[in-house]
């Protein structure tokens, strides 16, 4: 249920005061010790930042798309790390349930994820299936009245302290198709599951990624989410149109502190007896990194309004996530420039955020994926009107 727009301002200036006065502060201990202080993730549960997607009945705040990316665009001033730390109960990791979940599952997960008591971590990814999602290889094999899981997952986040794990596997082996894969919801603490140790990664320390292996692992039959075989690429597909843009509003609120990094460096550091703010080749680059954050936050809007109007959003949602993290990209880039020497140095935030926002482009699908999504729609579109 969409919030009244007092309310909404309220909630939007907490967490932009939270930004603000406790998390930027922590940026450099976390990047540096590769760790968010425990506290913090009782900070932000008691905000209600986990439960922000999860409908009211089952304990979260049940936001809208568009005011989801609201605070998506707040939470990407900073670090984000933290915004990974609620981001799997927030998108991937509770969506399947909210989306297609049956109502037992609902009432058993959902209220423990919106509060944080349980961190839910998303399993598609495996060593030989990144963008290729349809060719998963874990198996999910009928034995009596459940299953038995085997294989690998890589590069999940959260992967390390999740209590629930959804597991995309084969139900079906002679499918090698997206027909064959089923959504599985299962207990992290169930015998035969292990975790890689976690990931030593270019940007986003705080974030912890690992791999995380099945050797045998019974579920119930009832652990299949929605209690059909066969839905679990659709439900994938599905979850990953939200997450996108909720990504793209992060990517845009990045944009925006490091083009405030930019204009209070540029304000106060001299060249050639003037301020690098009164050059005309700064300007330009200040320029178009406002001219391109602007152009993506307008479209996250108008997708995210589609998204709440229930039409299919498929395209846009890829077009959002293609353009914001492509953006992003390049403002860093230019940020970094801006500051010449200094902003090759840990000493300022544009060097993290530089590393930091290269995995936009990689992480929920592609820049190469969203491309292939995008044409594939418009060609579809096309046809139909032929």
């Amino acid at each position: 249920m969409a919030l009244d727009q007092e309310t909404l301002n309220q909630f939007t200036d907490t967490v932009r005061r939270y930004v603000t006065e406790r998390l930027i502060p922590l940026e450099e201990q976390v990047s540096r010790e590769d760790a968010i202080p425990e506290e913090v993730s009782q900070e932000m549960a008691e905000m209600g930042l986990y439960g922000l997607s999860i409908p009211e009945e089952y304990g979260g705040l049940g936001l809208s798309m568009s005011e989801e990316v609201v605070i998506g665009n707040e939470l990407g001033h900073t670090a984000p790390c933290f915004r990974s730390l609620i981001g799997t109960n927030v998108g991937i990791g509770s969506q399947a349930i909210v989306m297609d979940g049956t109502e037992d599952q609902k009432r058993d997960y959902l209220p423990r994820l919106a509060s944080g008591e349980l961190v839910g971590s998303f399993c598609l990814t495996e060593p030989d299936s990144g963008s290729d999602a349809a060719s998963v290889r874990t198996s999910a094999k009928k034995d009596g009245n459940g299953y038995v899981l085997n294989g690998t997952k890589r590069f999940i986040t959260n992967s390390t302290k999740a209590g629930v794990f959804t597991v995309m596997a084969r139900t079906d082996p002679d499918n090698k198709g997206a027909g064959g894969i089923s959504a599985f919801l299962v207990d992290a603490r169930s015998p035969g599951i292990s975790t890689g140790k976690p990931y030593k990664k270019m940007g986003q320390q705080g974030t912890h990624v690992a791999d995380v292996i099945f050797e045998d692992v019974k579920v119930p039959a009832d652990a299949i989410i929605g209690g059909v075989e066969g839905q679990g690429f659709k439900t994938a597909m599905k979850v990953l149109d939200r997450g996108r843009l909720h990504l793209s509003s992060v990517c845009i609120g990045m944009a925006d502190r490091l083009i405030n990094e930019c204009l209070g460096y540029a304000t106060e550091r001299k060249q050639f007896g003037q301020l690098l703010s009164d050059f005309q080749l700064i300007q330009a680059m200040l320029a178009d990194s406002k001219t391109e954050a602007y152009a993506a936050e307008a479209m996250v809007k108008d997708a995210a309004a589609k998204f709440d109007a229930g039409e299919n959003t498929a395209m846009v949602a890829a077009c959002a996530k293609y353009y914001a993290s492509e953006m992003v990209g390049r403002v860093a880039d230019r940020a970094v420039q801006i500051h010449g020497g200094a902003g090759y140095i840990n000493e300022y935030a544009v060097e993290r955020f530089y590393r930091d926002v290269r995995l936009f482009r990689i992480y929920e699908g592609t820049s190469q994926i969203q491309q292939i999504v995008i044409a594939r729609n418009m060609l579809r579109a096309h046809a139909a009107s032929r």
